[in-house]
């Protein structure tokens, strides 16, 4: 491998060396592409996107040749934080691709808690290349942060050949990249308190246990929402239209969410899916960070997404 990319380079080189200067590139070795546990680590990933986009009937084959435009990873992007970006669905064009893939990463770098650039092991240039390892780096990251507890092929490292070119030459290295880590060692890519959250564990317990906090919970809001004249009786469905949670949100923030911000009587799932998304961002701006929470999940009256949410008000506002 690293022959080939010598003489690749070499031949570039009596071309026009100044075209290559400084450039750096990271290259998986062969022998890792074969190794089962990447191919394990690739097949999971195919399949998370797959099952994550089948409403949206956007099907991945190949890491290497779906992601490059930005289109898959703007859906995934929309469905699992519920975010919209003001970008063209399908571009066509290099430079329409490049400003979408820009602008997704930047939001998502945004998401992921990574604002130092060094922690970074992908970039539009990367991605749009169609660069595994980037993509699977990316992909990873992703999982880890708005899904932990989905399952990846633990302890997958590749060999990865460095190569860069200067004036003086090429200069190469070999050097193992960890992928995913031990299962045994926790996240491999981003520290993830929500391995350990507490409504998740909560619904472990026995079923009084969880109606005792259920009760509490519901109580709270109750009592935030009695000068508006409601009241919750049913908190696994009342809140999937996204309507009082933006109303309890503005009580306990002490702000009014204008009207036409949001629908106040929405009448089908992507005016619910409006509101739901609009808590979570106004619930992201204010400091309560919901990137384990899928829009969909509540609208779709999933207990377990329902409840984030709201111990998460709980557990802010419960002592004022």
């Amino acid at each position: 491998m690293e022959g080939h990319i010598f003489e690749y380079h070499k031949e570039e080189d009596t071309v026009d060396i100044e075209a290559f200067q400084g450039e750096k590139r990271r290259l998986i070795q062969p022998t890792s592409l074969k190794d089962p546990k990447l191919e394990r680590l690739k097949e999971a990933l195919v399949d998370w996107i797959n099952r994550t986009l089948k409403m949206e009937h956007i099907v991945v084959q190949s890491l290497e040749e779906d992601l490059y435009d930005g289109l898959v990873l703007h859906h995934l992007l929309s469905q699992l934080a519920g975010v919209h970006l003001p970008v063209e669905e399908m571009a066509l064009t290099r430079t329409a691709q490049l400003h979408k893939l820009e602008v997704i990463l930047e939001e998502l770098d945004k998401r992921l808690g990574l604002q130092d650039s060094c922690q970074i092991k992908w970039n539009i240039k990367l991605i749009h290349n169609k660069d595994l390892l980037a993509t699977i780096h990316l992909l990873v990251a992703m999982v880890r942060c708005f899904q932990p507890d989905l399952d990846l092929p633990p302890n997958v490292k590749v060999d990865v050949v460095a190569v860069e070119v200067s004036s003086g030459g090429i200069k190469s290295h070999v050097q193992i990249e960890v992928l995913t880590e031990d299962s045994n060692t926790g996240s491999d890519f981003l520290s993830n308190s929500e391995r350990e959250d507490p409504i998740e564990q909560l619904l472990k317990l026995e079923a009084h246990k969880v109606n005792t906090v259920k009760k509490a919970i519901l109580h709270f809001v109750n009592q935030n929402m009695s000068s508006m004249g409601l009241q919750v009786a049913d908190m696994d469905k009342q809140f999937a239209d996204g309507v009082i949670l933006l109303l309890l949100i503005g009580q306990l923030e002490g702000f009014f969410i204008p009207l036409y911000d949001f629908n106040l009587t929405p009448v089908n799932q992507s005016e619910m899916l409006h509101n739901v998304t609009l808590a979570l961002d106004v619930l992201n701006d204010i400091g309560l960070q919901m990137s384990s929470v899928n829009p969909q999940d509540i609208v779709s009256q999933d207990v377990t997404a329902t409840l984030k949410v709201l111990y998460a008000l709980f557990n802010k506002y419960k002592e004022k």
